[in-house]
């Protein structure tokens, strides 16, 4: 009987097209349930036997259990969008914004609120609930970056928690200067538009509510497929907690920046080379003004 209830087990996890993290929680919430029942201390094993005629029996094992052996357990297919893709994405993006606006056409604020989440998401490394649950006051200046006002540091509230731990906060510099001059855009022009009344929320629906995240995956599908890529299986960032802001001052984009609580000996080390590499990219970009103002 225990053989047959393990080889149902084991079919209906090999009938469903499920992740590996999933299969691993069905799994261990069906073996920590019977290490309950089959527990002695508790009783159940008697008063089944007694009801039923028949007793209960542990069926998950390492043996038929999925384990997690690996840091990462993404499908293979799923990949980061390259940087050309990414940057069809937003032309894409800010293309139908123009158009929807100077045609009249109704929807061209949530095509501009889209736009700039995108930029938001990519531009400090966010994942979508933590992108979703932004408010206005989650930014503040960061005196290593004086430059940006008021979008030098994202203050994430809403971060991916520990079993059993509530979300976890970081705050998160802001190492790419296009992308807080996007936000900044959307806060003083766009936003208002909206007649949130109270809503501290970022992003808003054409009601004036919060912007769920599962909605945000939606859009991302419908932009990403109308910029001529696949609707399903890419994302636009990856969060991870290292600093990378060397590559700001080389011309390229930054791969992610996490500022965690860390030794003060530490965070001056990173806010110096932010700085550094900060004014680098600010010096190139009044370079490149320059010229053009010239021709």
């Amino acid at each position: 009987m225990m053989r047959e209830r393990a080889e149902q087990l084991e079919a209906w996890v090999a009938g469903n097209r499920w992740a590996a993290s999933t299969i691993r929680s069905y799994q261990d919430a069906v073996g920590g349930f019977l290490g309950y029942v089959c527990d002695a201390r508790y009783g159940w094993m008697a008063e089944c036997e007694q009801r039923v005629g028949a007793v209960p029996a542990q069926i998950c094992h390492e043996s038929n259990s999925a384990v997690h052996v690996g840091e990462y357990e993404g499908r293979p297919a799923r990949r980061p969008l390259s940087r050309v893709e990414l940057q069809t994405l937003f032309d894409v993006c800010d293309d139908a914004v123009e158009t929807m606006a100077g045609s009249g056409r109704k929807g061209w604020l949530a095509a501009f609120r889209d736009a700039t989440l995108f930029k938001t998401i990519y531009g400090w490394g966010l994942r979508r609930r933590e992108a979703a649950m932004l408010d206005v006051v989650d930014f503040s200046v960061n005196p290593a970056a004086p430059v940006l006002g008021g979008l030098g540091i994202c203050h994430v509230r809403f971060g991916k928690a520990k079993r059993g731990s509530p979300p976890r906060r970081r705050a998160v510099a802001t190492v790419m200067p296009w992308a807080a001059e996007a936000l900044g855009q959307y806060l003083t022009e766009i936003r208002p538009r909206y007649e949130a009344g109270g809503q501290l929320a970022v992003w808003l629906t054409e009601r004036g509510g919060r912007v769920s995240p599962p909605p945000i995956d939606e859009r991302v599908a419908v932009w990403r497929g109308g910029a001529g890529g696949p609707a399903r299986g890419f994302v636009v960032a990856v969060p991870a907690p290292l600093w990378c802001a060397s590559s700001v001052g080389g011309g390229g984009d930054v791969v992610l920046v996490a500022a965690a609580v860390e030794p003060a000996a530490a965070r001056t080390a990173k806010n110096r080379m932010l700085t550094d590499a900060l004014a680098r990219a600010f010096d190139r970009d009044n370079d490149l003004e320059q010229r053009e103002a010239r021709r």
